[in-house]
Formats: structure tokens, sequence, C-alpha cells
């Protein structure tokens, strides 16, 4: 990758991100000042800087909770910010969650109370159902995450074992007035999926959570069934509230389309919602590009959830779906000249690494050659993580305090 390139491809990235940020956002969408208190709470890895943004918009007293991924909290003045462990729950979140839900509990008919949801608060909103423990979360959430299912099917499972979510917190709520203001990270932007719907009605049953169950090969046994079953009566079944959302994958895309036709580039959007095996959409990926006739340089654009799938006898090595995904793309691409890309989580963190993504340029194939590095052996392992790493080829950002999923360019000249 040329040096122009590699710029480019980032400031794009960087775009993206900008829109995706939640300062600013609630300007034009405020409800009325309640005659009781202003009551704020919230989940999600942009959860902080969400409550952050809603201070600065709201000219009333405010107070409340919101818990966040570690090191992804900001200052505040009013709401109070925890952090708890994403993508695995831990006891900090379930200490946070039924924090929350007594403070909805203690809602009045003359308050407001505004939630703040964004990705990731299914893992911090970690309130087991009755007859769950957090122990049973984890080990269900960990089969999940290896199992290659997608977003939405890990969520109407996390619905189904959960206190809050799947509506719950709205029923807490109740009779209060509620808003709920979002930052969607999944595909088709479904209010009840993002953050697994604590405020949002489920159409889901206990028949769907066990059939993603069994389809994953996920082993539960009769009490956690039979937990399932009693929770399932506790599902909103009806929405309540209103609902405002703050930030989309396709806003983020088009953010990075006009950044873009700005750098002389032009700008192919393909999807928001794109799903599948991260190294299968990556190789489908190189297919489409090298069928693609262009005839000035142009940036194709994706964003949505890809997954890893990784086997019961496969070890797995370092990396997220954002690194697999890119390693599959360079590896199918062969080192074709012309081609530069680059894969990004927009929370910054790609999988369990430090890294957000990665980029690569024609020259990574030879690179790797001459450094010994084996690219189809690493995509293999699902070990994208250690050859980018050891061509300086990660892109590392810290944490973004958003979330908009995953954001793909490939550059085309």
């Amino acid at each position: 990758m040329t040096k122009g390139d590699g710029a480019m491809l980032r400031e794009v990235f960087e775009a993206a991100l900008r829109h995706a940020m939640p300062a600013g956002r609630f300007e034009g969408r405020l409800p009325e000042r309640p005659r009781g208190r202003t009551l704020v709470l919230g989940a999600g890895k942009a959860a902080a800087s969400m409550a952050a943004a809603f201070e600065d918009a709201w000219d009333s007293p405010c107070e409340g909770l919101v818990v966040t991924r570690y090191h992804h909290a900001v200052p505040t003045r009013r709401i109070e910010v925890v952090e708890a462990s994403h993508p695995v729950p831990d006891a900090a979140g379930e200490a946070a969650a039924r924090r929350i839900l007594d403070l909805a509990e203690g809602a009045g008919r003359d308050d407001l109370v505004v939630v703040l949801i964004s990705g990731g608060a299914s893992s911090l909103l970690a309130l087991p159902a009755p007859g769950v423990t957090l122990a049973d979360k984890q080990a269900i959430n960990r089969a999940l995450l290896l199992s290659g299912a997608p977003i939405d099917a890990m969520n109407t499972v996390r619905k189904a074992l959960s206190r809050i979510k799947g509506g719950r917190l709205a029923q807490a709520v109740a009779p209060a007035r509620l808003v709920t203001y979002a930052i969607s990270d999944v595909p088709g932007d479904d209010p009840g999926t993002i953050g697994s719907g604590p405020t949002v009605a489920t159409a889901s049953g206990p028949d769907e959570a066990f059939a993603i169950l069994d389809r994953y090969k996920i082993a539960v046994g009769d009490r956690i069934r039979d937990a399932i079953l009693a929770n399932a009566e506790t599902a909103l079944r009806e929405d309540r509230g209103d609902f405002h959302m703050l930030a989309t994958p396709m806003m983020a895309l088009e953010a990075a389309a006009e950044a873009a036709r700005g750098l002389g580039l032009e700008p192919v959007i393909w999807g928001d919602a794109i799903e599948g095996e991260a190294s299968a959409v990556g190789a489908e990926h190189a297919a489409r590009i090298r069928a693609a006739p262009v005839d000035r340089p142009t940036l194709f654009l994706s964003g949505g959830e890809t997954t890893v799938t990784v086997g019961a006898n496969e070890r797995g090595g370092r990396g997220g779906r954002n690194s697999e995904y890119l390693l599959s793309l360079a590896h199918a691409l062969d080192g074709q000249p012309g081609m530069s890309a680059i894969a990004c989580d927009t929370d910054g963190i790609d999988g369990s690494e430090d890294n957000a993504g990665a980029w690569f340029d024609a020259s990574l194939v030879a690179d790797a050659a001459r450094r010994g590095i084996d690219l189809a052996r690493h995509l293999r392992d699902h070990d994208a993580y250690t050859p980018f790493a050891a061509l300086d080829r990660l892109v590392v950002t810290g944490p973004t305090f958003t979330n908009v999923n995953d954001f793909r360019a490939i550059l085309v000249r």
C-alpha cells in the first residue's frame, strides 16, 4: 500500500467513526421535561459516551447509572458510570444490571426514564433469570461465541436467560415515561436485537431459543430449559415508550462514502448487513472485486457482522473476525496489483486483542513470503492477528466509545 492509499483508507475509517459518535445526536430528539425526576440508565460499549452526550444536551437535572466495557468509561457529571466484562459477562456486570433494574423499579409515574443502549449491552447487563446462575450464562455465552452463530441468534438465547433483557427493563420502568436511544451494531438495525432489547417487545419464545441451542450443539440440562420456559412468561410482548436510533452502520458507511468522494475516489456501498463466516466473506469479496469493472479509483465499502467458527477439534489462535476476513481477502487476491484494504471493528477491539483490525496492500503476500510467514496456515488456524502484527499491518485505535460493528473498505486502482 502506498502511503497515500494508506492514509486514504484510514481517513475514511475515521470519518465513519466520527459519524457514529453520540455527541450532538440528541438535539431535536429530546422529550419534554418531566414533573418528576429524569433517570438515565444504560449499557453498552458506547454507554458512557452516550451518557456524557445526553448530559450535554439535557438542560435539566438528571441522575442514573450506565455500565460499559472495561476501559470504555468517559467523564460524566451526574450519571454514574461503572465498568464490566465483555464479551463474557462477569460479577461486575451482574451487580450493575441488578442496580439498574432496582432503579427502574423505583421510577414513579411523574418520572422520565431514559435508556441508552449500544452494542455490548447483552454481555454487560448480566442479570440471570431465576434458576440460571452467572456461571451458566458465562458458559453458554462462551459456547455461542465459538459456535459461529449470528448476533440475532445469540441474542435470542441471551434474552431467554435474562431478567432484564427482552423488554423486561421496560416493564420494570412502568408507569414512568420511557424513552430509549440506541446506537445500532446489528445487521438490519432491529431494535430488539441491539443489546438484546431491554426495552423492546420480543416475538421470540422458548422454542426459538431451544432451536438455536440445538442447532449449534450447545448442550444445556433440564434445569436451564425449565428456567427458560418459566422466564418466557415475563417477556414484554407489546412495545412501550419511544425509541430513537442515534447512529447505524449505514450512516457510518455513508459518511465514509462522502469522505471517499472528497479524496477523489468513487465509493460503492455493498451493504451494511453482510453476515457469514469471516473467511468465506473475504473469499467472496475477492471474487467480486476481480469481476467488478473499474475505470477509476474505486472504494468498495461494507458493514455488518461476520462470525468465526472455531471447531471442537480446532485450537484457535489470536485475532477477531475483521482480521480473519482481511487475511482471507488478501490470501485470495494473492498480491494482485492495485489492491489495498482495511477491515476494523468500530468499537476499536477486534475480538479480544488490542487492535481494531488490520490493513494490507499488494505487497503483503511477498512480504510474508520473505519472512517465512505462511498466510494460509494462519488462516486455517484462525490466527490472523499474528501475521498482521509481524508484518506491521495492525490498526490500533484504542476504545472508540462507539460501536456500529464491522467496517470494511477495499480500494481498487
